[in-house]
C-alpha cells in the first residue's frame, strides 16, 4: 500500500533540524510500507549508516509519534510496531504462527465512525482494530 508522505518537511514546519539520520530514519519507515518494529528499524538503518545508534532510533521515533508524523501499535502483544501515520482507515489482520500483520479495509468502516461521532457526540481521534488468526501459510500446517 503505497502512501504520499514528505515527513522532512513536516519536521521543519514544526521547528525540528532534519538531521541525516531522522531523515534515513523516517525514509526506512515509509519504504517499510508498513509495520515494522524498533529493532528492524534499527538493523535497517546500521546497514546504511553505521554511526547510528539504537538510542537514536528510539529517541527519534519518539519525536515522530509526538509530531504526528508516525502511528505506533502494539497490536495485541507488547512489542510495539510503527508506521507511517495514515488516518482511520485501515484495519489489521496479525497471524499467531508467523506474526505477519495484514492491511484490510473494511467497507463503510469509516461511515461506522462517523455515525458513532455524529450519534454520541464524540470525536474519534484514533481507531485500534486488529483480529488475531492465521494466514493461509500458518492455517495449513495445522
Amino acid at each position: 500500500m503505497k502512501r504520499e508522505y514528505n515527513g522532512t518537511s513536516a519536521l521543519q514546519k514544526k521547528g525540528h533540524f532534519i538531521t541525516t539520520q531522522r531523515r534515513l530514519l523516517l525514509d526506512l519507515l515509509y519504504e517499510a510500507e508498513g509495520h515494522i518494529d524498533a529493532k528492524e528499524l534499527y538493523r535497517r538503518a546500521i546497514e546504511k549508516d553505521a554511526s547510528i545508534s539504537q538510542a537514536t532510533v528510539y529517541r527519534s521515533l519518539s519525536l515522530f509519534k509526538e509530531l504526528g508524523l508516525i502511528d505506533e501499535m502494539r497490536l495485541g502483544g507488547v512489542q510495539c510496531y510503527y508506521e507511517i501515520k495514515q488516518g482511520i482507515d485501515h484495519q489489521h489482520l496479525i497471524c499467531q504462527g508467523c506474526g505477519k500483520i495484514i492491511e484490510i479495509d473494511i467497507p463503510h468502516f469509516q461511515e461506522s465512525i462517523n455515525k458513532i461521532q455524529k450519534d454520541h457526540c464524540f470525536k474519534v481521534t484514533k481507531v485500534e482494530l486488529y483480529m488475531h488468526g492465521y494466514c493461509t501459510d500458518c492455517g495449513n500446517k495445522s
